[in-house]
């Protein structure tokens, strides 16, 4: 008899207890209904976008690129190279630029005038990254007049001045196979750029003054938590396994490029990291601050590297660059202003002397 009454047991405790959630549910709503008819507010269930807890979210910087993408210049289409009578010499042009060291480093296949450093180290992805160092307006603009040496210069003693301060070496043979390839690669590229013209991209970024000098201490903190990762702590850079140069090159030390390279300037280095610096960053996306692209170009400029002769070099004092380290000048700012900064007030002293 028991195990017949369960189940109607069951059913009934089951109906009871549905019952009361009903008139739970039902207590609940007329509750609801007599607040708000009695003029009380409920509170809102969603959430409040100036409430505190969204105000208290740190801001997220917007990324935004340093120039505008639009208009900017691009290498020929490498597609269409086998049209040009040339061809091969552009194609051995571009190796050379991409693998110098392989050709002409230390252990090079054809002579040994460099110090493994390759060119595209200093003019990324074979000199036509946008604000990378490009070569787009080479053909466009040479030969012209130079203020750092006086005279007009041509594309070879261009590339020679290259091999004998950024790679630490000797010239190369105007006439070698080496140079009419890397001068054929060269026109190749600015082929399309009216003739005086430095196309939109050209060249390297400019880095807004600061108000100070620039801190090789803090330049140090920037090295070592961007930099050192490629180039290593001791600056010595990360070497192939077969001698043929550098996957990431040397920032200083006796394989780096000299202080009569382009780079010891701070603006240019400052400029170059900037734009295209640590390993991922584009003009497009910059990863460094202002300050720490200063900061870091006073760091790495700081330390020791091979030395050239000078001497003839800015035979018109008064055209040196602000950031030219080496006297004598023209003002009266001091070797290390010129080198470090402030440049602000050089920069305006220079404006009110014209």
């Amino acid at each position: 008899m028991n195990q017949i009454m369960q189940p109607f047991i069951k059913l009934i405790t089951l109906l009871v207890a549905l019952l009361g959630l009903a008139v739970a549910l039902v207590g609940v709503v007329g509750f609801v209904l007599f607040l708000s008819y009695s003029g009380v507010q409920l509170p809102s269930l969603q959430a409040d976008s100036n409430s505190e807890q969204v105000q208290s979210l740190p801001e997220v910087p917007a990324v935004t690129a340093l120039v505008d993408p639009a208009g900017m210049w691009s290498s020929p289409d490498w597609a269409t190279l086998e049209a040009e009578a040339n061809a091969e010499d552009i194609k051995y042009g571009k190796e050379l630029i991409a693998n110098t060291a392989a050709y002409l480093g230390p252990n090079g296949k054809v002579k040994a005038i460099s110090n493994g450093m390759n060119c595209q180290n200093c003019h990324l992805q074979a000199g036509t990254a946008p604000l990378g160092n490009n070569y787009s307006a080479v053909a466009a603009t040479y030969p012209k007049v130079r203020a750092r040496s006086g005279q007009s210069e041509d594309i070879e003693k261009r590339i020679n001045d290259c091999f004998e301060r950024s790679l630490n070496g000797k010239a190369l043979e105007r006439d070698s196979k080496e140079m009419v390839a890397m001068v054929a690669y060269m026109n190749w590229l600015g082929k399309d750029v009216p003739k005086g013209e430095s196309p939109k991209g050209s060249g390297i970024y400019e880095v807004p003054l600061l108000d100070r000098a620039a801190d090789p201490a803090k330049g140090k903190l920037v090295y070592d938590a961007q930099c050192a990762s490629c180039h290593q702590a001791d600056g010595q850079g990360m070497p192939k396994q077969d001698g043929s140069g550098y996957i990431y090159p040397p920032l200083w030390g006796k394989n780096s490029y000299n202080h009569g390279a382009g780079l010891y300037r701070l603006s240019r280095f400052a400029g170059y990291v900037k734009a295209n610096m640590p390993l991922g960053a584009t003009f497009e996306n910059p990863m460094l601050s202002d300050e720490e692209a200063w900061d870091v170009a006073a760091y790495v400029n700081s330390l020791e590297r091979p030395a050239k002769d000078l001497s003839k070099d800015w035979p018109d004092i008064s055209k040196k660059p602000m950031d030219h380290p080496f006297g004598p000048y023209t003002d009266g700012f001091s070797e290390e202003q010129h080198k470090f900064g402030p440049f602000k007030p050089i920069k305006e002293a220079r404006a009110q002397s014209k």
